[in-house]
């Protein structure tokens, strides 16, 4: 299975956008842990329903850095990361404009009335396809800097 199709399964069972894109890319990779669910989950909803950034975006940057960041203080490593979250981050700027959920989505999920304006409007339906996107982003912008493969 694609991981642009795990990312869109995961959405189904339950799990929210930066959940989904943070475990389909990393599966993809090779890494799986019950901690990869737990440190997205505040991230989705637009940074736990502050109107912040897209927890697609969230959860691909933390995918990135899960999978090319540094485990020592060398700053020469830091691009290692640095250089694939740019190229992820103008690739979901080139689609959407932004990086924000307000944004993206016109909801203020800190209201109820946002919270109803995101069901009537179906707006899942967006979320789902930045999710897609953001899996294939990151993935591609994996591949593109060499590091793409989970490392102990």
């Amino acid at each position: 299975m694609s991981a642009e199709r795990e990312a869109q399964k995961l959405m189904g069972a339950g799990w929210l956008c930066a959940e989904s894109v943070l475990m389909a890319v990393t599966r993809a990779r090779g890494l799986e842990s019950p901690l990869i669910p737990r440190m997205a989950t505040a991230f989705c909803s637009g940074l736990s329903r502050t109107c912040g950034t897209c927890g697609a975006v969230s959860g691909g940057i933390l995918a990135i850095s899960l999978l090319a960041g540094r485990d020592t203080p060398e700053r020469e490593l830091l691009d290692l990361a640095y250089a694939p979250t740019q190229e992820f981050v103008e690739g979901f700027l080139a689609a959407y404009e932004s990086l924000n959920c307000f944004d993206i989505t016109g909801c203020d999920f800190r209201t109820p009335e946002g919270q109803a304006r995101y069901k009537e409007a179906n707006l899942k339906e967006t979320c789902l396809e930045c999710v897609v996107l953001a899996t294939r982003l990151a993935l591609q912008a994996l591949e593109n800097s060499g590091n793409g493969q989970a490392r102990p």
